[in-house]
């Protein structure tokens, strides 16, 4: 299996893109401890190389009693703790801690330190966090040789009680016994520098190790609005105002307000599938400025009546179209036709009713008849009313004929001023009737 290697020519295969994971990494609470080797092959400059590649992963994780939490197991022949995971929960506090650490300077015994760091540094009395906390319990322990005791089995031991085991070699450091005591997969728990001169690059490596990436900033969320990061990588998604989340907690559909009933239109609610919705009013009325309730339009008001007389406002928004005198409103309910009263049989005329058109009319007589004050109703003439009534055709044809010549004869009788003389001496014309 490769392994992260830092060498003079090969320096930057262990360094992790920094510049692109920041602003976007957020350190996950560990319980993390150092195991450091001291030996006497570890000279002080290089002892001093390795607290500030401890220090600078310390600078790339979030410190606290709810954050990380870190103790550093110091060891070369023998094992000191130099303080527990509960003793420091500042960070400027922690690395002081970190520069005050002495060499041990005698054998390397990493089998030793590993065991100690399990009994001793990850118990809950030292302030390890419970296995109920689910928070990640990391070892990294830092040699230069070869372990003079057996690591395998103790690395196996810790390995299976929780513990991710990563294992970081320099100079002299025996391979096989890093891979002996490192978690799988070996590629990402095994590193080694040719020197301890590097070994701080190595810090950058463990910030992307120990980074819980924010998926909102990376973009890799797939929220269809909005990506709430809730730190340790992990993330939730919201919805946009109106919207609400589907079973798949990804994507947001439209509430439907109108479908709830909370929408407060006095009429209807319209759903503008926006998440958001609009209030419209019946026929007959218009929107109030409040946006909700509705009002009577008076169409007549408005002229948009399309009576073609007279607009009448019924109230509730609605009206009736009604005529002029003399005409009558079509089927349309709107336009008007003049009224032909002659037709309708409401004129009043006792013989003949004329149309005089605009919804006007008169009365006329038959012959023989004049029409009264009334203008509605007919005389006959004196001698035609008494002779009217009679059934003898013929006589009636006779009278006027004997009237005619009456009338002649008494032009005649004028004309030569011999009227008075001629009747008293009872000369004339026979004025009998026809038929006498």
């Amino acid at each position: 299996t490769p392994l992260c290697e830092f060498s003079p020519g090969n320096s930057e295969s262990c360094l992790s893109p920094t510049p692109f994971f920041a602003g976007i990494c957020k350190s996950r609470p560990l319980d993390l401890v150092f195991i450091i080797d001291s030996s006497r092959s570890v000279r002080p400059l290089e002892f001093t190389k390795v607290k500030t590649f401890v220090s600078r992963i310390i600078d790339n994780l979030d410190i606290g009693a709810e954050d990380t939490r870190v103790a550093v197991v110091n060891y070369a022949s023998t094992v000191k703790i130099e303080f527990h995971l509960q003793t420091h929960s500042d960070k400027q506090a922690l690395k002081r801690a970190v520069a005050r650490i002495a060499p041990l300077s005698t054998g390397t015994m990493s089998g030793l330190a590993i065991q100690t760091a399990m009994d001793e540094a990850f118990t809950v009395e030292a302030g390890a966090r419970g296995p109920n906390s689910n928070i990640p319990k990391v070892a990294i322990i830092v040699t230069d040789g070869r372990p003079q005791d057996q690591v395998n089995e103790v690395a196996a031991r810790a390995r299976a009680s929780g513990i991710e085991l990563y294992a970081v070699g320099v100079d002299r450091a025996d391979m096989e016994s890093l891979r002996l005591m490192a978690s799988e997969p070996l590629d990402e728990h095994v590193f080694y520098v040719e020197t301890y001169g590097v070994i701080e690059k190595l810090s950058s490596r463990f910030q992307e190790t120990f980074c819980a990436l924010d998926p909102c900033l990376l973009g890799t969320h797939q929220c269809q609005h909005v990506c709430i990061s809730d730190g340790e990588g992990k993330h939730h998604c919201e919805c946009s105002q109106g919207y609400s989340l589907n079973a798949d907690k990804k994507t947001c559909s439209a509430i439907d307000k109108c479908a709830l009933n909370t929408h407060g239109c006095e009429h209807i609610c319209v759903n503008d599938r926006t998440g958001s919705y609009h209030c419209e009013c019946y026929e007959g009325y218009t929107l109030n400025e409040d946006r909700k309730t509705c009002s009577a339009r008076d169409q007549c008001a408005l002229g948009t009546h399309g009576c073609q007389h007279i607009c009448v406002n019924d109230g509730a928004g609605s009206h009736h179209c009604e005529c002029y005198e003399g005409y009558i409103l079509n089927e349309d309910k709107k336009t008007c036709s003049v009224r032909n009263k002659c037709a309708l049989g409401s004129h009043g005329c006792q013989h003949i009713c004329v149309n005089d058109g605009a919804g006007a009319y008169h009365c006329e007589c038959y012959t023989g008849y004049t029409l009264n004050e009334d203008k509605k109703t007919c005389s006959a003439v004196e001698e035609a009313r008494r002779l009217i009534s009679t059934e003898d055709a013929c006589a009636c044809e006779a009278t006027l004929a004997f009237q005619d010549k009456v009338s002649s004869y008494l032009q005649r009788l004028n004309s030569k001023h011999i009227l008075s003389g001629s009747l008293s001496q009872g000369q004339g014309p026979n004025l009998q009737p026809h038929g006498s």
